[in-house]
């Protein structure tokens, strides 16, 4: 076996990143590349202008490769530039807060650096926990330090997890797998295989001052249809959500809507 190549995009900062390389270390030798700073919503972006500096870090023991690029950039740049030969497969996360739903899914750093594996062609997993609600409150507790034993709880879920892929349950045409859970779960919570539920969200942008916009969440979310086997059922009930995705799939039309389409203005 090769190695394992971890990112995030909370940032080497982030209380999950040392609990996570070291439970994926008891599997397979790990190399960490992540940004400097929290590069989240984000999603698959990459840096096409400026250039990307890249420096190394030992956190705890940790050797961590960090990079001022975005999520994306630290996959691209550990599959192809930094080591000398790609991955087996590429880890990303644990994602301080939940990426389930399609919402979050495609505007999530972490989403976005393991789909960046795939387009390297290599299986690639992102790893997110977080609550049902209050989420900022919760985010602010654990960035300070509180709830230390949920990073090796959260880890020894995604470590699993990651285990059983290599070992062969890796399923065929998946591009990624996007796993979540809540923050109570444990290794020995019930895993279900779902969809990424249709759900969508509102204004995500505050007026602070006269034509100046901030990031500021808090309006309500758009859902479409039965949340039945989607993500975001099975991480409110507790469940470990692995959602197997192809990345832009396109969809097959009848007949009559594939005319509409087609039709050549006369």
């Amino acid at each position: 076996m090769g190695y394992l190549l971890l990112t995030n995009d909370d940032g080497v900062d982030s209380p999950a990143l040392v609990p996570f390389a070291r439970a994926l270390g008891e599997i397979a030798p790990v190399r960490v590349v992540v940004p400097d700073r929290e590069r989240s919503w984000i999603g698959k972006a990459i840096t096409r202008f400026d250039p990307i500096r890249v420096w190394r870090e030992t956190r705890e023991g940790l050797e961590v490769t960090v990079s001022d690029g975005y999520p994306a950039d630290c996959t691209q740049l550990g599959v192809h530039s930094l080591f000398g030969e790609a991955p087996d497969m590429v880890v990303s996360g644990i994602n301080i807060g939940l990426n389930d739903s399609l919402a979050f899914f495609l505007s999530s750093g972490t989403a976005g650096a393991a789909a960046e594996g795939w387009i390297a062609g290599l299986p690639a997993v992102a790893v997110s926990t977080g609550v049902t609600s209050g989420h900022r409150a919760w985010a602010r507790r654990v960035w300070a330090g509180e709830d230390p034993d949920l990073w090796e709880r959260a880890a020894a879920i995604g470590a699993d997890i990651v285990r059983r892929t290599l070992a062969g349950a890796y399923p065929d045409h998946v591009d990624m797998l996007n796993v979540n859970f809540s923050t109570e779960a444990t290794t020995a919570s019930r895993r279900v295989v779902t969809e990424l539920a249709r759900v969508g969200y509102d204004k995500i942008f505050s007026e602070v001052e006269p034509n100046t916009y901030v990031h500021d969440f808090t309006s309500g979310l758009r859902i479409e249809g039965d949340l039945a086997g989607t993500d975001v059922e099975a991480v409110g009930n507790g469940w470990v959500s692995i959602t197997p995705v192809r990345l832009a799939r396109a969809v097959k039309l009848s007949g009559e809507q594939r005319q509409a389409l087609e039709q050549t203005p006369a």
